[in-house]
């Protein structure tokens, strides 16, 4: 299975592989203090993407269709492996920096992860 949770949260015994899923470092976080397995930057959505959707409640359906037709590109396609073959093999904790809990990509990715195991 595979979880989400902000990188600004307490890092648990239970997250498994922590994986930061942001084309961006998170502002106020050290390296030291992530404790990642991994930055998939590559997985993330595109900058342009990134950019339109801004965090706009109004365009979260679109920006989902979007970024989930990104996930189907060839430079995604390795990044997805990895976080699929990572969850298979235990927990998988996907970090993320948005402060909507709600409508982020690691929500998308997430889903779409949970849906191919």
């Amino acid at each position: 299975m595979v979880k989400i949770k902000r990188i600004y949260d307490e890092q648990e015994m239970d997250d498994g592989i922590r994986v930061l899923v942001e084309r961006l470092w998170p502002r106020g976080v050290s390296k030291e203090a992530a404790n990642l397995e991994a930055w998939l930057r590559d997985i993330a959505p595109s900058d342009s993407l990134r950019k339109w959707y801004g965090h706009e409640p109004a365009k979260w359906d679109e920006f989902q269709k979007a970024y989930l037709l990104e996930l189907q590109t060839p430079e995604r396609v390795a990044a997805l492996k990895k976080l699929k073959d990572w969850a298979n093999a235990g927990n998988l904790t996907l970090l993320y920096a948005a402060k909507d809990t709600l409508r982020n990509s690691a929500v998308v990715l997430q889903r779409y992860l949970n849906t191919q195991l």
